[in-house]
């Protein structure tokens, strides 16, 4: 059930995200160290929204990974004593 509820969650942030892009047709330079782009605030907004989800999944996928690994130590070493 929480898996849905979390689910849901992110959708209407996305949604709200994209709602809120779409609502702005202005144009923005982004300034970055070696180029520079101008792009509408629909798309920055769409490119910094998948962005983000993208790095908090890597960033949850490494936390779990870590973690099962730590347990895993913990277990065999327990069971060696």
């Amino acid at each position: 059930m929480r898996i849905y509820f979390t689910f849901f969650l992110v959708l209407i942030l996305i949604a709200i995200a994209f709602i809120f892009g779409s609502q702005n047709e202005q144009i923005i330079t982004l300034n970055y160290l070696v180029a520079k782009v101008d792009l509408s605030v629909a798309a920055a907004v769409s490119l910094f929204t998948t962005i983000g989800f993208l790095l908090g999944l890597l960033a949850t996928l490494l936390w779990r990974l870590i973690r099962k690994s730590k347990k895993s130590l913990a277990k065999k070493r327990s069971t060696e004593v």
